[in-house]
C-alpha cells in the first residue's frame, strides 16, 4: 500500500478504494509538455485521485 508522508509535519496517510477495499497504489500522470503529477490509484481500474495534501503542498509517497 502507498503510504503519503507530509515532508512539514510528519502526517502519514493510507487509502483505500470505496469500490472494492483494495489498497491504492501510488502512480503518476502524464500532463503533457514534460508535466506530470503524483497520483493514487485502484489496482482494480476503478479511478484514480491526485495525491493527498497537507501543510499546502502534496505529500510525497516512497514505494
Amino acid at each position: 500500500m502507498a503510504t503519503y508522508e507530509c515532508d512539514k509535519c510528519g502526517m502519514q496517510v493510507n487509502a483505500t478504494c470505496g469500490h472494492c477495499d483494495a489498497p491504492l497504489v501510488n502512480g503518476s500522470l502524464d500532463l503533457g509538455e514534460g508535466n506530470s503529477v503524483q497520483i493514487s490509484e485502484c489496482p482494480n481500474s476503478h479511478g484514480k485521485i491526485k495525491s493527498p495534501l497537507c501543510c499546502g503542498q502534496d505529500m510525497a509517497c516512497s514505494v
